[in-house]
């Protein structure tokens, strides 16, 4: 009987955790995304969370999320090397 309650509260807990992955806060659903280019003025007072960098050779996208010095979020996506290229 202990058994199938830890079994079904693993179960229940492990649907929470699943449902919360892939979902973004709920403060950057209205954020609308900025595409970055040389002459876009940065205003970054504090980086809130940024996308890793691929491990492949090749430009990959990314994505910043950050506030500005007034406290307003913003969403910078932009482009970057790939960490995946090696010099030999």
């Amino acid at each position: 009987m202990k058994m199938s309650i830890a079994i079904l509260a693993l179960f229940g807990f492990s649907t929470m955790v699943m449902a919360q992955e892939g979902t973004a806060p709920v403060q950057d659903q209205h954020v609308p995304v900025a595409q970055y280019s040389y002459s876009t003025h940065l205003d970054v007072a504090k980086v809130i969370s940024q996308t890793e960098v691929a491990d492949v050779c090749g430009v990959v996208p990314m994505r910043m999320t950050y506030e500005d010095s007034q406290g307003k979020r913003h969403i910078l996506a932009y482009e970057v090397m790939g960490t995946g290229c090696s010099n030999g």
